[in-house]
């Protein structure tokens, strides 16, 4: 439930719409009715037994088109109720209650109840007798008990103090509450979906289609309300290279995508400015692409091999080569829009393209070790990640290193990851909201800290991020994260990988709108709301 995609494209627009973008407030008078076919850049497999999925970007939008969150963020990435009507903590952050919204039903016709959701989150964190987490079950060890306090409200017992848990009721989207039935369907869970959410599963032959019909019933308005969805029904379609998923809109095969590969986003970007695209694009609370090292064997476990390879990589040609010109650096994990963001000038130890140094490392490597310095590099099997790929392995061995190129598709990819079965891998994750819900994939011993590295200075910072309450105090702890990223080196930061939603000139309603408002949580990188779209009759 955690894992989010491999490596992927981007762009450097700064948030809002992109060129001549079709921005929340420019659109005109939604109107209900009609079909979105939407494409996807991958297909998630394995389903949606929420617990247990492991969905990137592609299935956390399905996923949103089925099920609620608890909570969801708002403009400023902050956690706002949305299934939930309140979500509030006691003084010391060591107990939330959870207040229901009443008359939610699901799918099947059960009602949302706080016994539903108690079984929901007991699920997730591993004490529901029917399922069985691997992820979210660390995600969630802080909680002492969840406890029904009446039929529409639910009390939740930390161990310690948790400060941003109604973030975590959102985790990016893979946290929505599935009904009695699914949870306890131990056969047919992963593809018998009953949310609550503003579509029901039509039909769904995987790699080709997922349909999604009009939930008549759901609960949710827009600002001024009207009934959502505004839709009729709305299908995904997976395509995973990202050329043929602009060419299928181009062709009017498919009337909506989303792409973070440079050259599609920029492609997207000159049909928008040109009146045949509307578009919306934003690198806000995006995701980092990035280099993950496995530390936990040779060559990386020293550090430098580490910093032979990151001074051996050039941005600006990576960025002219591969990035069609239009990638912004990354400097960490944090995106802009998220606190712990920083620019180059704050973080001393920032490694910049150095060959020499790179040579030099890779001699001292060797003499250290009596080994050569050689690794495999993993990717997903669509040609840009392979490009990428292939640019690393050319600079790496101009350095003197030896590098192997293993692809993958996406799933595989993942799980790959998970086993620790590579050495570097092409990555993207850590999009934007709080960033407690980054706590997991740094932390010691975690199982989706896939870099297998132990730091205890980022165990203590990720501790005290999760315990102190006061903001100022929580951006320094959160920014001297980052510079302790980069004195060690544990993951090499490459861009901040923006997203790109393209849609026919008929189409709007990307982002859609924030959880108390017309003002929409303006990241794309774990999807957006499918219950504002919206076509032209």
């Amino acid at each position: 439930g955690l894992v989010a995609a491999a490596c992927g494209g981007g762009g450097d627009d700064g948030g809002g719409g992109g060129a001549g973008g079709d921005a929340a407030g420019e659109e005109g008078t939604a109107t209900p009715g009609g079909r979105v076919v939407y494409g996807l850049e991958a297909e998630s497999i394995a389903g949606w037994c929420l617990t247990e999925s492991r969905l990137a970007i592609s299935g956390i939008t399905v996923a949103g088109a089925i099920y609620d969150t608890l909570t969801r963020p708002n403009a400023e990435g902050e956690a706002e109720p949305w299934l939930a009507e309140s979500v509030e903590p006691n003084d010391d952050f060591t107990q939330w209650t959870i207040t229901l919204r009443d008359g939610v039903t699901f799918h099947d016709g059960s009602p949302l109840t706080a016994e539903v959701v108690k079984n929901n989150l007991d699920a997730y964190r591993g004490q529901y007798p029917t399922r069985h987490p691997d992820l979210f079950i660390f995600v969630f060890e802080p909680i002492q008990s969840v406890d029904v306090v009446d039929p529409l409200t639910v009390s939740v017992t930390m161990k310690q103090p948790w400060v941003s848990f109604d973030s975590q009721l959102w985790s990016s989207g893979r946290l929505g509450m599935m009904a009695q039935a699914q949870l306890d369907d131990e056969r047919t869970c992963d593809r018998n979906l009953i949310g609550t959410g503003p579509f029901r599963l039509g039909d769904w032959v995987p790699n080709q289609s997922f349909t999604a019909e009009k939930n008549t019933d759901y609960w949710a308005t827009d600002a001024e309300g009207n009934q959502l969805p505004y839709l009729d029904e709305i299908e995904f379609r997976p395509i995973v290279e990202s050329s043929q998923r602009v060419n299928a809109l181009e062709s009017g095969e498919i009337n909506a995508m989303h792409t973070s590969e440079p050259e599609s986003v920029s492609e997207i970007r000159e049909q928008t400015e040109s009146g045949q695209l509307n578009s919306y694009e934003t690198d806000e609370f995006g995701e980092t692409a990035y280099i993950m090292l496995n530390v936990s064997k040779p060559p990386f476990d020293n550090i430098k091999a580490r910093q032979a390879l990151a001074y051996a990589l050039p941005f600006d040609d990576f960025n002219a080569i591969i990035g069609d010109g239009i990638l912004t650096q990354a400097t960490g994990p944090f995106a802009p829009g998220n606190i712990g963001n920083l620019d180059k000038e704050d973080l001393p130890d920032f490694p910049e393209y150095d060959p020499d140094r790179a040579r030099q490392l890779v001699e001292e490597y060797e003499a250290e070790t009596g080994q050569p310095l050689s690794f495999t590099y993993t990717t997903t099997q669509a040609q840009y990640t392979i490009e990428q790929g292939e640019f690393n392995k050319q600079h790496a061995e101009e350095v003197g290193m030896s590098v192997q190129i293993v692809t993958l598709d996406q799933s595989a990819q993942i799980n790959a990851a998970i086993t620790g079965d590579f050495e570097a891998i092409g990555w993207r994750n850590h999009p934007g909201g709080d960033p407690d819900l980054q706590y997991n994939w740094w932390k010691t011993g975690s199982p989706v800290n896939f870099g297998r590295f132990s730091d205890p200075e980022i165990d203590r910072l990720l501790d005290e991020g999760r315990t102190t309450a006061d903001p100022p105090e929580r951006e320094q702890i959160f920014e001297d994260v980052n510079r302790r990223f980069s004195e060690q080196l544990w993951n090499l930061w490459v861009y901040y990988a923006p997203w790109i939603v393209g849609m026919a000139p008929d189409v709007h309603g990307v982002p859609g709108e924030g959880p108390s408002g017309p003002e929409p949580f303006p990241g794309l990188a774990v999807g957006h709301p499918v219950a504002y779209m919206w076509v032209e009759q």
